[in-house]
């Protein structure tokens, strides 16, 4: 990243959600052009780049990655801030054409998933193991994608795909059991259900019992920003802050999918470093305190 004093142009990577919908718009004129929205489309292309090479002051960030990020100790630093979140019962699907799965009936069998340490995919795997009883090494997992971090390895129990497919392809075409996927879901294929019953109600149920809100994406900044230019780092998170104030935020189920400040944030995120442990995704226990920059660990309190 270049010398930050020097240029004073934030580049910042953020998908489109309502409360960032607001920042993009208005941003650039409100910080006299200092901050620079870059144009990516999915948002998830920008992770690896701002993991591997820091490509941006700021950037969206999914929350496993990020946590695989902070135990490999790179130089970015998560803002208590989530824009995206989503209950995660419905993404674990099979084809009916060829079998009618529950979620015990996964183990033995090959699902397909895009990346291994993929955060839809690590709750995904959390609620199979927490509320199903599922034993996850008993499952043999088809991975399409390397992840975000080049030091991080896939278990034995993982193995890629011939090149050329997707899960969606090998799903429909029968050549996998089951797959979890999130957004690149296929709406129009009648055959592809969810391996959980009833998931809707058990995401409720499930929340009832955990009061855990399944957070995919986040907020990192680097830390050559956040130690040079704090400042920055305290506007823009201002800015979410007032967009969420403003009506600009989101609900799932009526319940608050972008919640803020770290105590409001403690909980999900003692989840999530969970689940990522024991699926291997990291080798120690983080705590939520680990995760902020001593610059960021005092934003929204």
């Amino acid at each position: 990243m270049a010398d930050l004093v020097a240029t004073d142009r934030i580049r910042i990577a953020l998908g489109d959600y309502p409360i960032t919908l607001p920042i993009k718009k208005n941003g650039t004129t409100e910080t006299g052009g200092r901050f620079e929205f870059e144009d990516i489309v999915p948002i998830t292309k920008a992770f690896k780049p701002m993991i591997r090479k820091n490509a941006y002051d700021i950037s969206e960030m999914a929350i496993a990655t990020y946590v695989q990020a902070r135990a490999f100790d790179k130089p970015i630093w998560l803002l208590p801030a989530a824009l995206l979140a989503r209950f995660q019962h419905k993404t674990i699907v099979s084809n009916s054409e060829y079998s009618t799965l529950r979620p015990k009936d996964l183990e033995g069998k090959t699902v397909g998933i895009r990346s291994y340490s993929q955060t839809t995919v690590m709750w995904a795997r959390g609620i199979l193991s927490a509320e199903y009883g599922v034993d996850l090494s008993r499952i043999n997992w088809l991975t399409f994608e390397d992840g975000h971090l080049a030091e991080y390895s896939d278990p034995p129990n993982a193995r890629r795909a011939p090149e050329g497919n997707t899960v969606a392809a090998m799903l429909q075409a029968g050549q996998i059991d089951a797959g979890i996927m999130g957004n690149d879901l296929p709406k129009d294929d009648p055959r592809l259900i969810t391996v959980i019953e009833d998931p809707k109600g058990d995401s409720k149920r499930g929340y009832e019992s955990n009061r855990v809100i399944p957070i995919n994406h986040m907020v990192v900044a680097s830390q050559a920003l956040i130690e040079q230019r704090p400042e920055i780092v305290r506007q823009f998170f201002d800015m979410l802050v007032a967009s969420k104030a403003a009506g600009h935020g989101a609900t799932d189920a009526g319940l608050d999918i972008n919640p803020i400040g770290i105590d409001t944030l403690r909980h999900s995120l003692e989840a999530v470093v969970e689940h990522c442990l024991e699926q291997k995704l990291i080798d120690r226990r983080l705590t939520v305190d680990e995760l902020f920059h001593d610059k960021t660990r005092e934003l929204g309190r």
